[in-house]
């Protein structure tokens, strides 16, 4: 992991002078006297069992007219990591954390990303807190943003609390709180009201295999598959809305940042003839709502191969990329999510530009200067993308390394898989469990899709 992080330009070592400075943090950051108090809502953080960077806690209130108001609130890494200060030096470097499933490579030390920088359960933490009230039709009707002071008081994990949400047996922290099991169940019922309201304007959804590789004593035991659940929505749904609000609150501010975008598909013809296969005609000018509409036949239709439908349609509609926005001029729209006021500020402690929209919105709230330049945010925004697509070959040659450790000791073995591809580059399979993906080197002729 570590031959290969170095292999794509990441810096796995803390320079000398960040080590220096990382040193002289010893506790998290004071509590500034006007700043609000939320200590006493019910916040709650879900993320992976094992994870330890926690960046987002949230918290709802059902309000009179029905209306439910969603706070989210984001990490103040900004309050310890200074601008142009050694750790952020080195943070803008690697640009995001890389999980290779073996070893984290993570933008911020420990200390920090999973220590004092992290919204931990029971620990007083200042937060960017991103308000969204949200009606019974799932519109929004309201963003704010502000700064607080939030204590989590449960830290929760997707796989055992997707399982409650789905009618499963609540995980233990749950079960003892009847106020708790009430808080996540609207939270739940908040975020099926915003993602109703994305589907009506023609967000994509896909479900792409994402398999982690599982490590014991120094050897790969197995590949784990990340599966959708209500708890993995919610906090997708959750980051989407506060993402679009820090983006509608600087617009408003008359600021510039770095927005997410996913432009219209270059290779939308692509994607006509390859929904033409299924006997769907989509429009000859690309159009969210019509593809929404194909995946969600597709999906119903063959479960088992709607993951390499979903990979085929994000291959052909191109990578995201971060970009300079503006006031009043609009870089571009996210085709995926439908939208066009989209930013990433949701993972500070993990992405470097998270930290940048972060030090933008408090500048913004200060009524200060704003805390880059135009010409800064375009070469930040940059060098976000080409990190986050160096961190993507990181991982995906990681997934093919543990694959390849797992399954050599099973020569011989026969597995249930499907063959996903057949090309002049060869045919292709993928197996069910593990789900490792491979060429078939034997037997592969008359083999097809």
């Amino acid at each position: 992991a570590l031959r290969v992080a170095k292999k794509y330009g990441f810096e796995a070592d803390l320079p000398k002078e960040a080590v220096a400075q990382l040193a002289t943090v010893t506790a998290p950051a004071p509590i500034p006297a006007d700043t609000r108090d939320l200590r006493h809502l019910l916040w709650s953080s879900i993320d992976n069992a094992t994870s330890l960077d926690l960046d987002q806690a949230e918290v709802a209130e059902r309000l009179p007219d029905g209306s439910i108001r969603l706070l989210v609130a984001i990490a103040d890494v900004d309050a310890l990591v200074a601008k142009s200060t050694p750790l952020d030096v080195h943070a803008q470097a690697n640009a995001t954390s890389v999980y290779t499933g073996i070893e984290v490579f993570p933008m911020l030390p420990e200390k920090l990303s999973t220590g004092l920088t992290s919204l931990n359960e029971n620990e007083d933490r200042l937060a960017l807190v991103i308000e969204t009230v949200v009606d019974e039709q799932g519109e929004v009707q309201k963003h704010d943003v502000y700064r607080g002071v939030i204590r989590n008081q449960a830290k929760l994990a997707y796989d055992d609390l997707g399982a409650w949400l789905d009618g499963g047996p609540p995980p233990a922290k749950v079960a003892a709180s009847p106020a708790l099991q009430e808080q996540v169940r609207l939270q739940s019922e908040a975020a099926q009201r915003l993602k109703e309201q994305r589907g009506r304007h023609g967000a994509l959804e896909f479900d792409t295999i994402e398999a982690t590789p599982v490590a014991k004593d120094g050897q790969v035991v197995d590949l784990a598959l990340t599966r959708k659940s209500k708890a993995r929505d919610l906090i997708e749904d959750f980051m989407i809305a506060s993402n679009i609000a820090i983006a509608v609150f600087l617009e408003s501010k008359g600021r510039s940042g770095i927005r997410r975008v996913v432009r219209e598909p270059e290779r939308w013809s692509k994607i006509v003839d390859l929904a033409k296969q299924y006997g769907t005609a989509l429009p000859v000018t690309p159009d969210s709502r019509a593809l929404a509409q194909f995946l969600i036949a597709r999906r119903t239709a063959d479960p088992v191969r709607f993951p390499d439908l979903s990979l085929t349609v994000v291959k052909l509609m191109g990578p995201g990329e971060y970009a300079l926005d503006m006031p009043g001029k609009d870089p571009g729209i996210h085709f995926g999510l439908a939208v066009h006021d989209y930013s990433h500020a949701t993972a500070p402690n993990r992405r470097y530009a998270d930290l940048v929209t972060q030090r933008a919105a408090k500048a913004a709230l200060a009524g200060a200067d704003a805390p880059y330049s135009n010409d800064e945010l375009a070469a930040i925004a940059a060098r976000c993308t080409e990190r986050e697509d160096a961190a993507t070959k990181v991982e995906r040659t990681m997934r093919k390394i543990a694959a390849a450790l797992l399954l050599a000791h099973r020569i011989g073995e026969v597995f249930d898989g499907i063959v996903t591809g057949v090309s002049d580059h060869g045919t292709f399979a993928r197996l069910f469990h593990p789900p490792a993906e491979g060429m078939v080197v034997q037997g592969q002729h008359g083999l097809d899709v």
